[in-house]
């Protein structure tokens, strides 16, 4: 695995799926998620005068079960989408594609409300925007030609790289680095830095390093990977426990959202050891249970899992270093 520091550490609308605010919207006025788990009884208030006159009940036995039935399946998908892995996930979505519809969304978001915790209710939340920017691909993809990992890695990197010029890192002009960030950020919404990118930033990577005589390359590679990771995390927030928040954990994403060129200066404003309010070792225990999430929440052994670690790791290597150095000042 290429290292992502060059030496020691120093809202998407799909074509046909409502956006998850719409979805909230729909269970505050169908009261669903709010008293309890949906029930027959509150479906069927919302249908027609009509419909309510009828009263046999056999017909609305039949209507019953139908509605049973179709909430399994949709559960059924529901769980098979939560436990796939992200490669998975694309292939369960293009397969089931025709089952994004109305009922699926609103189910999926009476089972996000009626969650006990607060990290199953963001699995849920993340689950319903990783499939709504699968599905919108799809849609607007069909008569197009999906772009190659290549293809991707050179317009993440356009905004940094131009061919009648040598490569040369940091950028003269600041503002290509924001362009490139919002071109990452752009892509991994619509699902684009899979593992095929990740393997092919990593390959590129590795290749710069043996050739010795790019640095502007390599350090740019390394710029797109630690973006990376720094999306994919910041998409997560531990900070908040109910209304109490967690000064370690919001300290530790402060730092996950920053350049890389802004972590000491956070690092001494934010530490005890510095200017701060936060003591290292309340600041190591939320590193290492960060590492842990990732672990989890990721496929074993993927760029991705790896990516993302060695990210968190190298906030460690570094706020160890300014440990170092403050507590020798102060010696």
């Amino acid at each position: 695995m290429e290292t992502l520091f060059a030496t020691a550490p120093t809202g998407l609308r799909c074509g046909f799926s409502p956006p998850y605010h719409q979805l909230r919207s729909w269970l505050q006025r169908w009261k669903i998620g709010t008293g309890g788990p949906v029930k027959g009884k509150a479906f069927f208030a919302t249908t027609s005068t009509k419909w309510r006159r009828r009263t046999l009940i056999c017909a609305a036995n039949q209507d019953a079960e139908k509605l049973f039935k179709r909430t399994v399946e949709v559960d059924k998908l529901i769980d098979m989408l939560r436990d796939a892995h992200a490669n998975e996930l694309q292939k369960l979505v293009a397969e089931n594609v025709l089952a994004f519809n109305e009922s699926f969304w609103i189910r999926l978001a009476a089972r996000t409300e009626t969650c006990k915790s607060e990290d199953d209710k963001k699995d849920y939340e993340e689950l319903a925007l990783s499939v709504m920017s699968i599905v919108d691909r799809l849609v607007h993809k069909t008569n197009e030609k999906i772009e190659s990992s290549t293809d991707v890695l050179k317009e993440i990197l356009k905004p940094v790289v131009h061919e009648a010029e040598e490569i040369s890192w940091p950028p003269r002009d600041p503002e290509t680095l924001i362009l490139m960030e919002n071109e990452i950020n752009q892509r991994e919404q619509e699902g684009q830095l899979d593992e095929g990118f990740l393997s092919e930033v990593n390959a590129q990577l590795r290749q710069a390093k043996e050739d010795e005589d790019k640095p502007g390359l390599e350090a740019m590679l390394q710029k797109v990977l630690q973006l990376y990771a720094s999306r994919v995390l910041s998409k997560r927030s531990y900070a908040k426990k109910g209304s109490k928040v967690l000064k370690a954990e919001e300290f530790l994403e402060n730092i996950i959202r920053a350049p890389e060129e802004e972590w000491n200066r956070l690092l001494i404003n934010g530490l005890t050891v510095g200017k701060g309010e936060v003591s290292p070792d309340e600041f190591y225990a939320v590193i290492k249970k960060r590492i842990e999430r990732i672990l989890i929440r990721t496929e074993g052994g993927s760029y991705q899992q790896r990516i993302l670690v060695e990210y968190v790791k190298g906030i460690q290597s570094r706020t160890e270093e300014i440990i170092q150095v403050l507590q020798g000042k102060t010696q």
